[in-house]
């Protein structure tokens, strides 16, 4: 089809919060291509905030996996179908948005060829799991769906904290940040070792401990434990943007393979990524200018021991975190 008929163009991601900001790539992406069109977002409940502000997306979509998952995904696909979409873009590799984007009328549909509903779609693209020496990045995985129509140039994830995000959070001292938890417990640099560190920071820096709601009481905890005299507890009280409001600012970001380190990556904040169970050429190092990775030196044979995070250690030892 002719590129300039791409008015309208839908982005699927409703995946978990990390995912959401590391797919902004591919709206700045289509953006500095498709400066006209119309570029909406598909994402889950709870993780639309992450999209607050953002000057390139037009309308963002939200479905209610939690409450009637499937009746919602019904509703969606006629929202989408009215919508008359010219691309589809979809990032999940799962049934439900493999019909979605099998059923929305769209003229051009894309998708990774992991979705089992790929066949569906006018174009197909392999996903690709970086190895050792071989990395790939998410962003590169994703940007890879739509460079038949823009270019094979890498650009960068953005979110776009307001003026109001950055004054609710703003510190004028010297601060560093914390974000301790993750939703999985092989992914979470154990509290202990936070909490080590958190001794050794000098006491003319002030610590902010950040996460959700559900991560308030381990934050709690190590305000409760440390030495340090000037630790401040944020978890489940700023908004996304907020947090990375208050990240982009700081001296340094400590954060687990999770959904923070993207936020720093997403507002090119300085950070230093720990990498428990998981490892950095799954592809979601961080992509921010001052970055450091940390990560145990012994070889594991346990490690990794999946993509994505587990509930507990298999092996029971856990230690690809304690052996740093």
């Amino acid at each position: 089809m002719n590129l300039a008929s791409f008015k309208k163009i839908l982005v699927i991601q409703t995946a978990f919060i990390g995912d959401v900001v590391l797919a902004t790539a591919l709206v700045e992406k289509l953006y500095l291509h498709f400066p006209a069109a119309k570029i909406d977002f598909l994402l889950r409940k709870g993780n639309e905030g992450l999209l607050d502000n953002h000057p390139h997306i037009n309308k963002v979509l939200v479905w209610n996996k939690k409450t009637s998952k499937y009746t919602n995904l019904l509703k969606l696909v006629g929202t989408v179908r009215n919508a008359n979409y010219d691309l589809i873009v979809n990032l999940q590799r799962f049934f439900s948005t493999g019909f979605l984007t099998a059923f929305s009328g769209a003229n051009t549909t894309v998708c990774f060829d992991k979705n089992p509903l790929s066949f569906f779609a006018s174009h197909r693209v392999p996903h690709r799991i970086g190895t050792a020496g071989n990395n790939v990045h998410e962003v590169e995985r994703n940007l890879a769906l739509i460079a038949q129509w823009t270019d094979n140039q890498t650009i960068k994830p953005k979110i776009y904290p307001s003026k109001i995000d950055f004054e609710r959070s703003a510190f004028h001292e010297k601060y560093i940040t914390i974000s301790p938890a993750s939703v999985w417990f092989t992914k979470q640099f154990p509290k202990e070792k936070w909490l080590e560190m958190m001794n050794r920071v000098g006491e003319d820096t002030t610590i902010f401990l950040l996460g959700g709601p559900t991560d308030k009481e381990a934050c709690n905890w190590l305000k409760n434990q440390t030495r340090h005299p000037k630790t401040i507890v944020k978890a489940g009280e700023f908004s996304f943007l907020e947090s990375a409001a208050l990240m982009k600012n700081a001296s340094m970001n400590f954060v687990n393979d999770s959904a923070p380190l993207h936020f720093a990556s997403a507002v090119d904040a300085p950070v230093t990524a720990v990498f428990c169970s998981t490892v950095p050429s799954f592809g979601f190092w961080p992509l921010s200018t001052n970055s450091v990775i940390v990560e145990t030196l012994e070889e594991l044979a346990c490690r990794p021991c999946g993509l994505h995070g587990k509930n507990a250690c298999p092996e029971g030892h856990f230690n690809c975190s304690k052996l740093m």
